[in-house]
């Protein structure tokens, strides 16, 4: 099944493959050259397809393997639309990762179905918890565990705090992109960047009020500034302060460990924030600079698109702002 090269990898390859976060806007809207929306469409790439959330639903539409494009549409859990917790700074951050881990897992493995059968498949939650909870473990022990475990050089020969918390992070970057070099060499891992690139593409084209075409919206690029890779480098440099302030000296390896899962939800809140500052100042030159070195790490995670990805991540988008009663371009 296509579903299994992306097992392993699912947690880490889920965030990296989320287009922009959505974000719902507040306050003052910034100048028209750099307009804010009231609502940020964000998105995901599946296999062979294109995962949207929209306003009020989602929607996934996945190339079959007779070629025809099959869309599908649910609505949001209540929770999701109109939660109270979703207007909570740093806690939103920390539910909209909850909300892109279950919808992403369950759409992946339906996308994965339709691609190889032409048939969905209906998710039992047994299932979705298990693959989350083992996928979650994978992605906690890779990029928080075993880097702390390897910086324990660095802390017996300088007997620094400061330094072996340095290293720490110097080690979990290292981490971070050996991992994205090397799931990009999976033939099907590439594909779905390439849905990623189609998915930044199309809601692009949507934030510029440009017509949803494959080739008008073939002439922006595949990066974007609120995309999940941008997301994980976030986290990844905030944690390198963060840790910093948990003293090693006669810590166990193993609470060193907890104190590193402990702060993962803390992060998240933190990262999230900081993506929707970045967002709704993305005109200010200095914000600019900061939140490029993602930009460039999207590389990575995007590939230019075939014709026909774009054409199924414009079915996708368009199921989600038809629900929403939007107007669209022909």
């Amino acid at each position: 099944m296509r579903l299994v090269p992306h097992l392993g990898f699912l947690v880490p390859e889920l965030i990296m493959a989320t287009g922009p976060f959505v974000i719902v806007a507040s306050g003052p809207k910034p100048a028209r050259q750099f307009r804010m929306p009231d609502f940020f469409y964000g998105g995901q790439a599946l296999i062979e397809g294109v995962m949207m959330r929209g306003r009020t639903t989602v929607a996934m539409s996945v190339r079959t393997p007779d070629g025809e494009i099959r869309t599908s549409r649910e609505p949001l859990p209540a929770a999701l639309v109109a939660g109270r917790w979703l207007r909570i700074p740093f806690l939103r951050g920390v539910l909209v990762l909850y909300e892109t881990l279950v919808l992403g897992t369950r759409m992946l493995m339906r996308s994965a179905a339709i691609a190889a059968e032409g048939e969905e498949i209906e998710i039992g939650r047994g299932t979705l918890a298990i693959t989350m909870v083992a996928s979650i473990g994978f992605a906690i022990g890779l990029f928080f565990v075993l880097p702390l475990v390897l910086s324990g050089a660095a802390a017996g020969a300088s007997g620094s705090d400061l330094v072996a918390n340095l290293a720490e992070g110097v080690i979990r970057l290292a981490v971070f992109i050996g991992y994205l070099l090397l799931i990009g060499l999976m033939a099907d891992v590439r594909r779905v960047f390439g849905y990623h690139g189609a998915e930044h593409k199309a809601i692009s084209a949507l934030e510029a009020e440009e017509p949803l075409t494959p080739e008008a919206i073939d002439r922006f690029g595949t990066a974007h500034t609120r995309c999940g890779t941008t997301f994980l480098l976030i986290v990844v440099a905030l944690s390198v302060v963060l840790f910093t302030f948990i003293p090693r000296a006669g810590m166990p390896i193993y609470l060193l460990a907890l104190s590193r899962i402990a702060l993962v939800p803390v992060l998240a809140g933190i990262s999230y924030e900081l993506l929707r500052f970045g967002a709704r100042h993305f005109g200010n030159r200095f914000v600019r600079a900061v939140f490029t070195p993602g930009l460039w790490l999207q590389r990575l995670t995007t590939r230019q698109p075939e014709y026909e990805m774009l054409e199924v991540s414009i079915a996708s988008l368009r199921a989600v702002v038809d629900a929403d009663a939007l107007p669209t371009r022909p």
